[in-house]
């Protein structure tokens, strides 16, 4: 069911950042017949807008007669600094505002009745949403999954009345909505990232909160209970009167919805045998299982329906994505773990790595590996922040060596673990964009890196 009708005919926004969300945004609001003022700092993001039938113009000169600013997730309106118009937004009071929002309003506007599911928390969002959204398809409804995953909210098509939007929501997203209300929503974990963006923990918290905003009773509230934070968030939702109902979930601990001992359970009795699904190893992917069955069973889904999606996800690229087996050696592709919490949950999976880390380090760095540390038989380290995170292996006389570059790393490690049995793993627990444009290109290099190992040529 799509396209849009002309839902925001006679409105004015102005759009900022022409990436990968800001661009479907300036498309899809001039589509729906708003006047759609677009821009982007740089010189060949214009270049590629106007391609795309995108006209750049600076909103900077009609700014305070629009009625949003669509500004796209990387560019800060608070902290660390705002951006100029930003500020300028604030001062004329138009809202500031993401895709997201946007999406939500021109659904209602479009008399459609989807429902919305919404799915944030530091680390297992992407699982999270790609699996709910497959459980639905392969129970034949109609749903669409994108936000911070995949496609950009305002690429997504209108769903009829019967219909599910799944979107992944980042806390830079969370703390541009208005409006939005989520049928079910989820907070999966809580750990500290971005705070830059959110000046500390109790600001990144409060972010993540924002995605139950709005809930009433009749709505479902899905929460992990594994850290300390999130726990203290689900008793406070707990408490609300006429709140959402509140469901706990966890992957190794006893909750409402549990993948303890690799079963998944409910009150009711056990869901599925979690060791049938191939694509979600581990406690922490237990916990991603038990909020998409959580959030499905709200929203309608049959056990059986939930545990066959299940056992045929495919998984998601970049994950502990198992991309070859050369000479014996198993080669994992987890570029995702852009921070340490994200990369214990893989070390967690494997009885014995050799380890290629490194790119732009995380506050905190690597020391709350250290339970992880006797798993590794030798550590290979890349990018910019290597010598910071041989420091701490050195500490805890952990083998490493700094190789500097992904493409000297992996042959190395080929060697190491032909020679000590043990898996091949690329989980950085560091951001990327010192040598890559993102995760997903460090994790293709890595992929193709693999695959010339595997053919005996150079990559």
């Amino acid at each position: 069911m799509s396209p849009f009708p002309a839902v925001f005919s006679g409105a004015r926004f102005a759009v900022l950042g022409l990436g990968r969300n800001g661009l479907p945004a300036a498309i899809a609001l001039a589509a729906m017949g708003a006047e759609v003022w677009a821009w982007d700092d740089g010189h060949a993001a214009r270049v590629a807008a106007e391609s795309a039938g995108v006209s750049p113009r600076d909103p900077a000169p009609i700014l305070a007669r629009c009625d949003g600013l669509v500004l796209s997730p990387g560019i800060p309106h608070r902290l660390p600094v705002p951006h100029p118009l930003a500020d300028a937004a604030r001062a004329a009071r138009v809202p500031i505002i993401c895709d997201a929002e946007l999406l939500y309003r021109a659904v209602r506007a479009a008399g459609s009745r989807a429902r919305f599911v919404g799915v944030t928390g530091t680390n297992g969002k992407s699982t999270t949403t790609a699996l709910l959204a497959h459980l639905f398809a392969e129970a034949g409804v109609p749903v669409a999954a994108g936000g911070n995953l995949g496609p950009a909210a305002l690429a997504l098509p209108l769903l009829p009345d019967d219909g599910i939007f799944v979107l992944e929501m980042s806390s830079y997203m969370l703390e541009r909505i208005e409006t939005i209300r989520f049928d079910a929503a989820a907070m999966l974990n809580l750990s500290p990232d971005h705070l830059d963006r959110h000046g500390d923990m109790a600001g990144y918290i409060a972010a993540k909160r924002e995605i139950f905003a709005r809930q009433a009773r009749g709505d479902t509230a899905v929460l992990g209970i594994e850290d300390a934070p999130s726990r203290a968030m689900a008793d406070s939702l707990a408490q609300q009167l006429d709140g959402p109902r509140v469901v706990r979930i966890a992957g190794a601990a006893v909750a409402d919805v549990s993948g303890a001992d690799g079963i998944l359970r409910d009150a009711v009795g056990e869901i599925v045998d979690l060791r049938s699904a191939r694509a979600l190893p581990g406690a922490h992917n237990a916990q991603n299982a038990a909020a998409a069955a959580a959030l499905a069973l709200a929203l309608g889904l049959s056990r059986g329906d939930i545990a066959r999606g299940i056992t045929r996800f495919p998984g998601l690229a970049h994950r502990q994505e198992r991309v070859g087996t050369v000479g014996g050696v198993v080669f994992i592709n987890d570029s995702k773990a852009t921070n340490a919490d994200s990369t214990a949950r893989a070390l967690a999976c494997h009885e014995r790595v050799v380890w290629i880390a490194g790119g732009i380090a995380k506050a905190g760095g690597i020391e709350s590996l250290a339970p992880f540390f006797p798993r590794i038989d030798e550590a290979l380290l890349i990018g910019r922040d290597a010598g910071t995170l041989a420091a701490t292996l050195a500490a805890h006389r952990v083998p490493h060596r700094i190789l500097g570059s992904l493409d000297r790393a992996v042959p190395e490690a080929y060697a190491a673990a032909r020679a000590s049995g043990a898996v091949v793993l690329l989980s950085p627990a560091c951001a990327s964009f010192d040598q890559f444009s993102g995760f997903e290109a460090r994790g293709e290099r890595f992929r193709a890196l693999v695959a010339a190992l595997a053919e005996g040529r150079a990559a």
